[in-house]
């Protein structure tokens, strides 16, 4: 389920208006809103590559890495009817820009092995043993386009991409009405955080504090980034 972006809002707004400390518009929560969105999605990613490195007969690391696998979940698709590879022509193929990074390219149900650009052209101009083949198919991704290469050095493209997406761009939607602007929860209007509902917590902090640092208020932020970080250790312990 979706964290409602107008309940941070409200929360942002009664902790950044205590004493008479500021008020943020819309315009401004929107941009610190989709920022902080971000960083907890990309954080996620850091996030899993340290606890995976953890001995895995740890009971605590399987508890931290089952939350991350469940909060990346949300973001987790598979593409096996072609839009993905459909989208620019040849064999070649660029990724749309929603997708933020593919974990995993199949041809005709076999993994494909991804390598750096530097193992790609290695494997393509190795010996018979290491050259690919549609039993053992190669993928490159850089700039964000993805090769794939099977049989004979032949470029093909891939039956399966899977792959996390990048959260949507959230927005609190308004009409103003006497001068103040009011909630329109209307689809058209307002887009709510796509993030677990337990991040709810941390995305009021981060929004805080980055308007602290645009209304220059050394107060707001530094409640923003105490609670912050209070917040990120405690889910680390």
């Amino acid at each position: 389920m979706a964290i409602s972006i107008d309940t941070v809002y409200q929360r942002v707004l009664a902790l950044a208006s205590k004493e008479q400390r500021g008020y943020i518009t819309p315009q401004e929560f929107n941009l610190f809103a989709n920022q902080a969105q971000s960083e907890v999605f990309e954080q996620y990613f850091y996030d899993l590559n340290q606890w995976s490195r953890q001995p895995g007969n740890d009971s605590v690391y399987a508890d931290v890495d089952d939350m991350l696998e469940e909060k990346l979940q949300i973001f987790e698709n598979t593409d096996i009817s072609g839009v993905v590879t459909a989208y620019s022509g040849g064999t070649d193929k660029t990724l749309p820009d929603y997708i933020y990074r593919v974990h995993r390219v199949e041809l005709h149900n076999v993994n494909c092995e991804i390598l750096s650009t530097k193992d790609f052209n290695d494997c393509l101009c190795g010996g018979y043993l290491t050259k690919p083949s549609h039993k053992r198919p190669i993928v490159n991704i850089r700039n964000n386009t993805i090769r794939c290469v099977g049989d004979y050095n032949n470029a093909v493209t891939p039956t399966g991409v899977f792959y996390f997406k990048k959260p949507d761009k959230v927005q609190w939607g308004y009409f103003v009405m006497n001068d103040k602007a009011l909630y329109d929860s209307s689809p058209n209007k307002t887009t709510n955080f796509e993030l677990h509902q337990s991040e709810e917590t941390e995305l009021v902090y981060k929004i805080l504090k980055f308007a602290g640092v645009s209304m220059q208020r050394l107060d707001i932020m530094r409640a923003g980034q105490i609670q912050e970080q209070s917040q990120v250790q405690q889910e680390k312990q």
